[in-house]
């Protein structure tokens, strides 16, 4: 997960609590001298395009950025490009599901949980199996819940507790607060907890303004995932979904800053437009959901290389991927013990197992 120039520090595990994560991103800012750049508790309202026309009779646009600090200061700056850098894991998915408003237990998601131990006992109804919702699920039938994992993927055939029971997606609930599934089953839950992701929020931009469609998860049309073909100084860093994370954003800043120096020159608007509307049919063509179009997972390394290639960086040293597909295909193992493991790359094509705890459970 390291960005290219600056290593984890080697004594750490493989699987790290996200407080050792903020540590290293702390550290990353202090080696580059970050910090006086950036304004904490600033709030940014509104990100506003302003296209003027120049004596040369070319357009160009900068950006009229307001902002509100802690007393509420408001202030108007002008920037020639914007970053947009807000992730998208702060505003909950919360899928409509009828008769919600007769459940009668705990309803939250994934980014309320923070510790198992509150639902020991509890029957726990967790609706979405990707990443969030087996860790949680197997989190809780390690302190005794009672744990129904409700989703719409075949069935998971890898190795979970006994606590942990498969059930099909909820589609209603009841009038007397009872779940019912697909399937036609029905059932009774404590909690209900949704791990059903996030969706895009970007309240300071108006989309209609930029030429861009901002749903619930897809942002678009994004040139190479990164900007509007209308404004190609206004760069999105970090929207695609399952991939290396750091790596993946350090490629997309590399991209943007040469598109800014010149390095990079973009294809005429029309272009950018039709190959983004192009990538988006054939992938709904392959029977892709509009919620998914911004899932990489495989295409991650071929869209990093293309970044590379396109604007002369480092490509991505190919232990990146090796390493991740290996942690994916331990994951599919041993779902309960995979992150004992830890792991040592010792070259840019090659890693080392360091331990095999996992192995012996």
């Amino acid at each position: 997960m390291m960005f290219p120039d600056f290593p984890f520090d080697p004594q750490l595990s493989s699987f790290l609590p996200h407080q050792e994560v903020q540590k290293y991103l702390e550290s990353y800012c202090q080696s580059h001298h970050i910090r006086p750049h950036i304004r904490f508790s600033t709030v940014v309202e509104n990100v506003k395009p302003v296209v003027m026309t120049t004596e040369d009779e070319e357009e160009r646009t900068t950006w009229e950025v307001t902002s509100s600090d802690s007393s509420g200061c408001q202030k108007t700056e002008t920037f020639d490009s914007v970053f947009v850098c807000s992730g998208h894991y702060s505003d909950p998915h919360i899928p409509d599901i009828p008769g919600m408003e007769n459940f009668k237990g705990q309803v939250l998601h994934s980014h309320s949980y923070r510790y198992a131990e509150p639902f020991s006992g509890q029957s726990v109804v967790v609706l979405g199996a990707k990443a969030s919702g087996l860790d949680i699920s197997i989190e809780l039938a390690k302190v005794g819940a009672k744990v129904t994992l409700s989703h719409r993927r075949p069935r998971l055939t890898l190795p979970l507790p006994s606590g942990i029971q498969q059930s099909s997606a909820v589609v209603a609930v009841e009038d007397d607060g009872r779940l019912r599934f697909q399937d036609g089953s029905v059932s009774e839950a404590d909690i209900l907890m949704f791990c059903t992701g996030y969706n895009f929020r970007y309240p300071f931009l108006d989309g209609d303004q930029l030429g861009l469609k901002i749903q619930n998860n897809v942002v678009s049309p994004l040139y190479r995932f990164l900007l509007p073909p209308t404004f190609p100084s206004l760069f999105f860093i970090g929207i695609c979904k399952i991939i290396c994370p750091f790596p993946n954003f350090n490629c997309q800043v590399q991209f943007a800053l040469a598109v800014l120096d010149g390095s990079v020159t973009l294809p005429s608007q029309a272009k950018m437009a039709d190959e983004v509307r192009q990538e988006l049919q054939e992938k709904v063509a392959r029977g892709v959901e509009q919620r998914h179009l911004l899932i990489m997972d495989q295409d991650q390394w071929e869209y990093c290389q293309t970044l590379a290639h396109t604007a002369g960086f480092p490509l991505l040293p190919p232990v990146v991927r090796s390493l991740y597909e290996e942690v994916a295909q331990q994951r599919q193992i041993h779902p309960q013990n995979y992150r004992r493991l830890n792991y040592r790359v010792i070259s840019e094509t090659e890693w080392e197992l360091v331990n095999r705890s996992a192995d012996s459970d």
